[in-house]
């Protein structure tokens, strides 16, 4: 069915040692590209370049796979890393509710799920982990600039854009400026790992999440172009893709940025499948509570002096994870953008008398 967009991988090729039953290589579902229909499964792990995600398969084979009843399948890697080239395979799969796990060297691949998804919605909410905003109106056919393509383009479906982990002396304060401008969301590398649960409500508000390797240090990531001495952790790289799988709403995630060629002991392939495997972790334990309605979530409701509305919270009973309602009138195609992801400490604020920046700046958004 996909034989013209993917190579099968084989497990024995790849560990050649051979796999404990316990051990992912041994769990997972293997697609042949030859196959009639795809696999009923929920997660599809697919490479973009053969060496770079061989790499992280060797890593991520050798460890285990405690999620019984959870389906996903490694359907092997590209023939071509050219995005355009995989659009088709990703809206394949997302328009068969699988969610896509995209390993790749270029930011540039992050267009391939992102226009994938232009096909089948009509406004989507993209979240980025980057130490730098890629954005630049002055130069808008740098390549090295990923977003521009997202962001800028007159045919982008793009209905909001989250930024975590930037870092201002890296990045041109003209994009920090065009996201304030848009009411899109930026939460620099400070404020994140300060509190790092800040950064899982813009996570969670995102139908595509992308990860760039460079918003790792390099003592923890060396595989990486422009690697830096500041960023996350390994271990909340872990965190952050796991608040990525937990997303009821999202539905592809892509690691970026991964440069086999400069890798130690394969230290980057090993954070990396480290990465893929707490994502599937998060995926495992989905509650099911993304609000299309409001059943099973308890309300709260706070008044704040000088604005006309209440301030109505939501709270989960199943996750305790909280969401913040727009109550301005919306047409039907917005309805699943008014109650915004939101953390406990915008509820405190807000009974303190502060509207928090997420609430304004999706008030902001419906205007």
């Amino acid at each position: 069915m996909l034989e013209n967009w993917l190579k099968l991988v084989h497990p024995e090729a790849i560990v050649p040692e051979g796999l404990a039953d316990y051990q992912a290589g041994r769990q997972l579902a293997f697609y042949h590209p030859q196959a009639t229909e795809l696999p009923p499964t929920q997660i599809a792990i697919v490479g973009m370049e053969e060496a770079e995600a061989n790499a992280v398969r060797r890593a991520l084979y050798r460890m285990s796979f405690p999620f019984a009843g959870l389906a996903c399948t490694d359907f092997g890697n590209l023939y071509k890393p050219d995005p355009a080239f995989a659009i088709p395979l990703f809206k394949e799969l997302l328009d068969s509710q699988i969610i896509p796990v995209l390993i790749g060297s270029s930011g540039q691949q992050l267009l391939a799920p992102y226009k994938a998804f232009q096909r089948l919605q009509s406004h989507i909410s993209l979240a980025v982990v980057d130490e730098r905003i890629r954005l630049s109106e002055q130069d808008p056919d740098d390549p090295n600039q990923y977003l521009n393509d997202i962001v800028l383009s007159t045919r982008s479906r793009l209905y909001h854009l989250g930024m975590i982990g930037c870092q201002t002396h890296y990045t041109d304060p003209a994009a920090f400026s065009y996201l304030e401008k848009n009411n899109f969301d930026c939460l620099r590398l400070g404020s994140a790992r300060t509190d790092l649960s800040e950064a899982e409500p813009l996570i969670r508000d995102g139908d595509l999440a992308g990860f760039h390797l460079n918003a790792i240090r390099q003592a923890d990531a060396p595989a990486q172009l422009e690697a830096t001495p500041t960023g996350f952790t390994a271990e909340e790289a872990c965190q952050l893709s796991r608040y990525a799988g937990m997303s009821d709403k999202l539905r592809a995630f892509a690691i970026i940025g991964w440069q086999r060629a400069r890798d130690r002991d394969e230290q980057t392939a090993q954070l990396v499948a480290q990465m893929v495997w707490y994502f599937i972790e998060g995926v495992y334990n989905r509650k099911r509570d993304f609000p299309v309605s409001t059943e099973g979530l308890m309300e709260y409701i706070v008044e704040i002096k000088h604005l006309e509305d209440q301030l109505t919270f939501w709270k989960s009973r199943r996750s305790s994870r909280w969401w913040m309602q727009v109550s301005v009138k919306t047409s039907k195609k917005y309805t699943r953008h008014r109650l915004i992801p939101c953390s406990y400490n915008d509820y405190q604020r807000a009974c303190q008398g502060e509207l928090p920046d997420r609430l304004l700046n999706a008030y902001k958004r419906f205007l």
